[in-house]
């Protein structure tokens, strides 16, 4: 089972003139912001710099599930988080950063997994036998 800290790293896009971001755009779920000129918040506002346009991406909690062992022989995607988004809109996903928590069969837990390479490996001393994540993918729907 891969869990992670609610946090993304993605490129995003302007939803105005389709301009995408030169540097990648990070959304915790813990930080909300004020939306100028509104009384709601967002995990995440930005201004787009060639035209200028404001937009807001706010992750909706509770609305995915982890990606299990099942999922990945299978082959499956599954939807780790939804978005509502506004004006913006993610379009490349970095599995970067320590934020990855990784739970085996065995329920051995390995905290702060960094993904940023693709590919992770361990020992599971529980199992007595390798465990790795690897072929990771990602897609915005």
């Amino acid at each position: 089972m891969v869990t992670f800290n609610l946090m993304i790293t993605a490129e995003v896009k302007c939803g105005n003139c389709g301009e995408v971001t030169e540097k990648e755009s990070y959304v915790m779920l813990g930080e909300l912001v004020p939306i100028p000129k509104s009384r709601g918040q967002a995990n995440l506002v930005q201004k787009c710099k060639f035209c200028g346009r404001e937009g807001t991406i706010t992750m909706i909690p509770k609305s995915g599930r982890y990606l299990t062992g099942d999922d990945c022989e299978a082959g499956k995607f599954v939807r780790l988080m939804s978005f509502d988004c506004r004006g913006l809109e993610p379009v490349d996903y970095s599995f970067g950063g320590d934020q990855w928590k990784i739970i085996t069969t065995a329920g051995t837990v390995f905290e702060n997994v960094d993904l940023s390479d693709g590919d992770w490996a361990d020992y599971d001393e529980k199992k007595k036998m390798p465990t790795s994540v690897g072929n990771l993918q990602a897609r915005f729907e």
